[in-house]
């Protein structure tokens, strides 16, 4: 999958990215079903067609007969008890802890991220007026085969960019954290007369 991403080889990865791609935007037109069993016969029609070559060329003795899909059935993906049980409890361990910080933001246990939240959302219906579900996919998709390699080939000055970022952020987040906390200035000095010099 990695090496999808990466574009480590180039044809197989804009193969895999045009048809997912042409896949999603054929759902603008048609429906789900319709998409999925076109596709499913497409392919079936190819593996059928090669299935065939193969056989033809192994019969005239063109071939030597091994199957044009081997590597692909000969692929393991079964995972054992063990493994599936550890999976199993990740998965349940990841989907209380995103219940538990969702019970948390809702019911307001700590107002400024709950704040932060109320805003995303906010932000969130503008978008939903711009672009629909299908569209966020689509550029997820484009995003995930196009910004890792760009961080890999651009990746000091991305640090750098992100670094400046995050320090405003924080600033930010000190600002309102100690509005939050009741004042937004440095402590005062609360001795009668303020302070004084020392005597020399």
């Amino acid at each position: 999958m990695m090496d999808v991403i990466y574009w480590k080889d180039t044809e197989r990865t804009g193969m895999i990215l045009t048809g997912i791609v042409v896949g999603l935007l054929s759902l603008f037109q048609l429906s789900v079903i319709t998409v999925v069993s076109t596709v499913s016969l497409a392919v079936m029609c190819f593996t059928i067609s090669v299935r065939i070559y193969y056989q033809v060329l192994c019969i005239l003795n063109w071939g030597d007969g091994e199957h044009p899909f081997k590597s692909y059935l000969d692929l393991d993906i079964s995972f054992s008890g063990e493994e599936a049980d550890l999976y199993m409890q990740k998965a349940i361990v990841m989907a209380l802890s995103a219940v538990d910080s969702l019970k948390g933001l809702f019911f307001v246990r700590n107002l400024l991220e709950s704040i932060k939240l109320l805003v995303l959302v906010y932000l969130v219906t503008y978008l939903g007026e711009l672009c629909n579900g299908l569209n966020l996919l689509i550029i997820s998709v484009i995003a995930l085969f196009s910004l890792p390699l760009f961080y890999r080939q651009r990746q000091e000055q991305v640090d750098g960019f992100i670094a400046t970022i995050q320090a405003n952020i924080d600033n930010v987040k000190d600002t309102f954290q100690r509005l939050a906390q009741g004042g937004g200035g440095p402590p005062v000095d609360t001795t009668p007369g303020g302070a004084k010099p020392k005597s020399q």
